[in-house]
């Protein structure tokens, strides 16, 4: 992993703009408006704050506002949104958008804090996709149990449509899976044939389900396109930098007082001034796992001084992904919690190919012979070098996320391996609570 030179100032001082904030802060951009304890907004309350939705006058105007403002997926790719519409736009036929609310992360937050606060301005992006592309239908594809998101986005569309909405409105519950939510996944479930993704010769964009081009998109991603529509490419690109422009919310998990409190980000501010802000443990964290539990751990110092930001992290090869941000507090075991995580990752396989089926749970089962003092030296190499074996070779990405994480904390704890096979244990623990997981069948 590429050393973190780059870095951002930590400090707020009088006069300075306030660089991030939470639900209802209204500095804010996705979670301005209502507090949390007013509920989803309403669309009349909706429209009072932020104006009319103002859609360009054909699909071409609509494509060239995405292409301005230049937004980012808000995922695990990051691939931009105005490129995805293009091609589904190009495509022909009859074209599909999808609001991909799964949010199959175990800590992660953000798009069911959006759906379930903001229903409004997440299915603002969804129309401004659909005239995109021409599109006529649009699935809200929300994570299974999810009561408080249901209702909203339930009550939203039905305000919609009592409006005038001209789109076909429908929710479906996506399976409660680690995988649901990558795209190929996406279009298997809506096809009905349960979360199976796969690496395609063709984007879902050009050609998805059942043929037809499909443009899924998560919440944020669609929410920002509705701001984006609203006030255009120049405001929009005010926010983040220049080769990630717009805001980004963030999950803080970890050891962290408030787990699952989500953070909008507005400029590169050095992860640590998040952390303190809302009361991270003292003294310094160990280290801090970015992007998902398919992430990567970056050592506590050099942390600290990261800039949250999509193209600053991408450029030292830490992908902010879905914008999980989760300290390892002082007395925690980095490797410990690893094994943990690639125990619950090699449980969430789709089963289609060894990688998966064989090669996370050997992964896994490795690491705890060097957490439990029962490898060698020659036992790490072996394991740095199975992990390698591993990138690439799946059906889908889900390995790569894996081997992404377990390299990272051979590297970040690499000290504290070597002192696991002395049979010197490091002294850290792995409390449950600080990387929640569901109960999987087959998880230790």
């Amino acid at each position: 992993m590429t050393v973190l030179a780059e870095s951002a100032d930590a400090r707020l001082g009088p006069g300075r703009p306030a660089l991030f904030g939470t639900l209802g802060d209204a500095h804010t951009r996705l979670l301005a408006g209502p507090p949390a304890v007013e509920g989803a907004e309403t669309l009349g309350d909706h429209l009072r704050r932020l104006g009319p939705l103002r859609l360009p006058d054909s699909p071409a105007d609509v494509l060239e506002l995405a292409q301005g403002g230049g937004i980012l997926g808000r995922g695990g790719g990051e691939f931009p949104l105005a490129r995805k519409l293009a091609t589904a736009a190009a495509a022909g036929g009859s074209p599909l958008v999808v609001v991909n609310g799964s949010e199959g992360e175990p800590a992660s937050r953000k798009d069911r804090v959006l759906l379930g606060f903001r229903p409004h301005l997440v299915l603002d992006g969804a129309e401004v996709a659909a005239r995109a592309v021409g599109a006529a239908d649009v699935v809200l594809y929300v994570h299974a149990g999810e009561r408080t998101v249901e209702a909203a986005l339930d009550r939203a569309c039905r305000e919609r449509l009592r409006s005038g909405c001209p789109l076909r409105l429908r929710m479906i519950a996506a399976p409660p899976a680690y995988v649901s939510g990558e795209s190929s996944a996406v279009v298997s479930v809506l096809e009905g044939r349960g979360p199976l993704p796969r690496r395609r010769a063709a984007p879902v964009a050009a050609s998805g389900v059942g043929g037809r081009p499909t443009v899924v998109s998560n919440a944020e991603s669609l929410g920002h396109l509705g701001l984006l529509a609203r006030f255009g490419a120049p405001w929009f690109a005010a926010a983040g930098s220049r080769d990630a422009p717009g805001s980004s919310l963030v999950t803080l998990a970890g050891g962290v007082p408030c787990p699952g409190l989500v953070v909008e980000v507005l400029a590169p501010v050095a992860l640590g001034a998040v952390l303190t802000a809302y009361g991270a443990d003292r003294p310094p964290p160990r280290a801090v796992l970015v992007g998902g539990y398919g992430g990567r751990w970056i050592g506590g110092e050099a942390a600290l001084g990261a800039p949250l930001d999509r193209a600053a992290l991408r450029r030292a090869d830490v992908g902010l992904g879905c914008g999980l941000v989760a300290p390892l507090p002082s007395d925690g075991c980095g490797l410990a919690v690893t094994v943990r995580l690639l125990d619950y990752l090699g449980t969430q396989s789709a089963g289609q190919c060894g990688p998966c089926v064989h090669g996370l749970p050997a992964l896994a089962r490795r690491l705890r012979e060097v957490v439990e003092g029962r490898a060698t030296r020659r036992d790490l190499r072996t394991l740095a070098t199975e992990a390698e074996l591993l990138r690439g070779r799946g059906d889908c990405g889900h390995p790569d996320g894996a081997v992404a994480l377990a390299e990272s904390a051979l590297s970040v704890f690499a000290e504290d391996a070597r002192l696991h096979i002395r049979g010197r244990h490091c002294g850290g623990s792995a409390t449950a609570g600080w990387f929640p997981l569901p109960r999987t069948p087959g998880m230790r």
